[in-house]
């Protein structure tokens, strides 16, 4: 029982008993007119803390057994707060393939009085739907205080992009006294933005900065993967080699260039069966008219034969022998 013996009695005689009708205030009573040791079940049931409870002894002071009579009238006890909790919902995709039908049914499913969507990339840093669902937040929780305000999202990576967003919005909700409320993933559950709870802001942002940082390693390591295989990602080519190849066919026979546009059919992407634009395959071919434009070889002149003089006064050499020999190289 979590209520001592007197808490509970208290907690008891604020009911009228259905079973012997004794009145608010007073302890319950046997049909010879005395008072009973034990307050009746269908008495005690009544409050919540002792549903579980097979019995509640009457307290001493009642004086169990004695003819019974009527307590002091006890003051109006205000009823306890029956209000749900306010949930202000939000989802949100990063582009427009993603979709959001999940993210709004788990959200209909924790009752949130309004749900708030959008799709924009995590590039963009405001995001319109967001601070409507923080500015109602913020109005609920000023027009009734004492009201359980909570921010719902279906994960933790809907809300922020990283450790800097996240720990923003943690202070904002703390200094408005709204919970934020996880719905899937590890951390599943409310959190209070006050005491323990901006510890776990922290410790939350921490974490969202490691697997956001292990998400890039990991892609970058993809890159250089496939790029050692040959594939350097981007878009596809629209005009591929072969269809390269009969475009230059026809030009050479001076087909003109959108009458070859026509001829030719994109095989792959989203443009898949139509026809290349007529600027795509002039810049096609200019690429390959520079591609395949050889080199103007280099022009080397003729080196004209200098004039040598083999006489001298230790030459040993016979001057009309060098005359001729001179005549014969450099001509008359």
């Amino acid at each position: 029982m979590d209520l001592t013996a007197d808490q509970a009695a208290l907690a008891v005689e604020r009911h009228d008993c259905p079973n012997c009708d004794a009145p608010a205030g007073s302890a319950c009573r046997t049909r010879g007119g005395k008072t009973a040791a034990k307050y009746h079940t269908p008495r005690f049931v009544l409050v919540p803390a002792l549903r579980e409870e097979l019995e509640i002894p009457v307290p001493a002071d009642r004086h169990p057994g004695r003819a019974w009579k009527q307590g002091p009238a006890l003051a109006s006890v205000p009823a306890p707060r029956t209000e749900r909790p306010v949930r202000i919902g939000y989802a949100r995709t990063s582009t427009a393939r993603q979709e959001l039908a999940s993210q709004l049914e788990a959200l209909h499913r924790a009752e949130c009085h309004k749900v708030f969507k959008e799709q924009i990339s995590t590039r963009v840093k405001v995001r319109p739907e967001l601070e409507k669902a923080l500015a109602l937040a913020h109005q609920f929780k000023e027009a009734a205080p004492e009201t359980l305000v909570i921010f719902t999202v279906h994960e933790l990576k809907r809300l922020a992009r990283n450790a800097a967003e996240l720990m923003s919005l943690s202070a904002e909700l703390q200094a408005g006294g709204i919970q934020l409320e996880l719905l899937t993933g590890p951390l599943t559950g409310i959190y209070d933005p006050n005491g323990m709870g901006a510890m776990f802001f922290a410790v939350l942002a921490v974490a969202g900065q490691i697997e956001r940082n292990y998400i890039r390693e990991k892609t970058l390591e993809g890159q250089v993967i496939a790029a050692s295989k040959g594939n350097h990602g981007g878009r596809p080519k629209v005009i591929d080699d072969d269809m390269l190849t009969f475009a230059v066919a026809l030009k050479d026979k001076d087909v003109p260039v959108p009458e070859i546009a026509k001829k030719l059919t994109i095989k792959t992407g989203k443009n898949a069966g139509k026809h290349p634009s007529v600027a795509s395959l002039y810049r096609a071919l200019a690429e390959a008219e520079k591609t395949d434009t050889p080199a103007e070889p280099e022009i080397i002149a003729p080196r004209r034969p200098t004039r040598v003089h083999l006489t001298g006064p230790d030459s040993g050499t016979d001057p009309e022998l060098m005359e001729r020999l001179e005549r014969q190289v450099l001509g008359p």
